[in-house]
């Protein structure tokens, strides 16, 4: 019994070190700098993700076809997969001139052993030998079905009119017949394509002739956040955007310009890319495998611990995602918070989260909220009738803040 346990909890430490050396995971189309999974049916998504233990391991994929709120569907793989649902990642190259070594797989789906043959939210997962889940990431695949008309304007409330964006949207669906729009639609409204800020379960406020209106005062209220704050690695050696200083060790550590907290923090205009980051190298030809790793070392200013709060550097790196990795810590005699983690080499949106006992994500007690900040709204249609087994998804808009409106 005393073998079992320890057997047991050897294999159970094996696959969190697994799951802690997996790194730069992205899903996205092939076209570039574009950062959604929310994509057309039958658009090829690739998935890629780099190993640092840099040997060879047997990974699968696996694709589940999820409900509106992301609960397994009623379909069959057969129902709504050509081929095989869990198969094998055979694309693995390794790292090529870089000091920390890794294996980079990746895999495009579509491919010839699996074609997805219906609309739907789908949840990927990755496999490694032991068929013990390492990472998942979301992707929704759409019909044109529908169009659908996205507004993004001030709150209007006059407690959050400095603070609160308000999403509006109309869903016209001229050759589709939905006859009970209440029980056979469902909507999701996502901010930045962070699956962490979304808003459900909305009702239609008018129904017109093949038209669905959506237009709430604060139910739909976001909070605006401010622009993310950037780094930019894409020379390992040499200082670049918002690299202050680079050591070189086991691996390079590059140190990013230190953030100062300002409780009466004012809205600058700062294009980015809503949190996004882009794998690059100026300094070899294929950032894929031979971009490399450096230690980055982020540093928060501020006179006084946040109270019952943890700070987390905070971005579309890591998922969106709180977790020990990420966490920082408070360093009294310099008043600084310190986190470090080892990034590919790319330009890097990020920011801070403070996560207090209610563990609740915020985004705003570190860098402010402001109705000006240039954010992008997601609208997703989900569509199931009376009878059917699954929900499709029939159309999706997207809509953008212009504070000039």
């Amino acid at each position: 019994m005393i073998k079992k346990i320890i057997f047991l909890f050897s294999l159970f430490t094996l696959c969190s070190l697994e799951a802690q050396n997996i790194k730069t995971i992205q899903l996205r189309p092939l076209q570039e700098n574009n950062f959604t999974s929310i994509v057309p049916l039958g658009t090829v998504l690739e998935l890629s993700f780099d190993d640092l233990d840099a040997d060879s391991k047997e990974y699968q994929y696996k694709i589940e076809h999820m409900t509106h709120d992301w609960k397994k569907s009623r379909l069959l793989s057969s129902q709504f997969i050509d081929g095989f649902d869990q198969n094998y990642i055979n694309d693995a190259t390794n790292s090529f001139n870089t000091l920390q070594s890794y294996t980079h797989y990746s895999v495009r789906i579509p491919n010839i052993n699996t074609v997805i043959t219906k609309s739907g939210n789908y949840l990927l997962s990755v496999l490694n030998g032991y068929n013990e889940v390492v990472f998942t990431r979301k992707f929704v695949l759409y019909e044109n079905e529908t169009t659908v008309g996205v507004s993004v304007a001030r709150s209007r409330n006059t407690k959050t009119l400095n603070s609160q964006q308000t999403v509006q949207f109309i869903i016209n669906h001229p050759n589709l017949k939905i006859n009970n729009p209440g029980q056979e639609i469902n909507v999701a409204v996502i901010k930045n394509n962070n699956w962490n800020e979304k808003i459900t379960d909305l009702q239609p406020t008018f129904f017109k002739p093949n038209q669905l209106v959506y237009t709430y005062t604060n139910k739909t209220n976001f909070w605006g956040g401010n622009e993310y704050l950037n780094f930019d690695s894409k020379f390992v050696r040499n200082k670049s955007l918002n690299i202050v200083q680079i050591e070189k060790k086991d691996v390079f550590h590059h140190y990013i310009y230190p953030f100062t907290y300002n409780k009466y923090r004012e809205y600058r205009y700062n294009p980015d890319i809503n949190g996004q980051f882009v794998v690059r190298t100026l300094e070899a030809q294929d950032s894929k495998t031979e971009s490399d790793y450096a230690m980055m070392h982020f540093s928060l200013l501020v006179d006084e611990p946040f109270k019952n709060k943890d700070i987390y550097i905070y971005g579309a790196f890591n998922n969106f995602s709180i977790s020990e990795e990420n966490k920082m810590e408070y360093f009294p005699s310099e008043k600084t918070y310190k986190g470090s983690f080892l990034m590919k080499q790319g330009f890097y949106n990020y920011t801070y989260a403070t996560v207090g006992d209610d563990n609740i994500v915020n985004t705003n007690d570190v860098n402010g909220t402001f109705y000006e900040t240039e954010n992008e709204y997601t609208v997703l249609v989900y569509y199931k009738p009376f009878g059917s087994f699954y929900e499709r998804v029939i159309g999706v808009g997207t809509g953008f803040f212009n504070q000039n409106r």
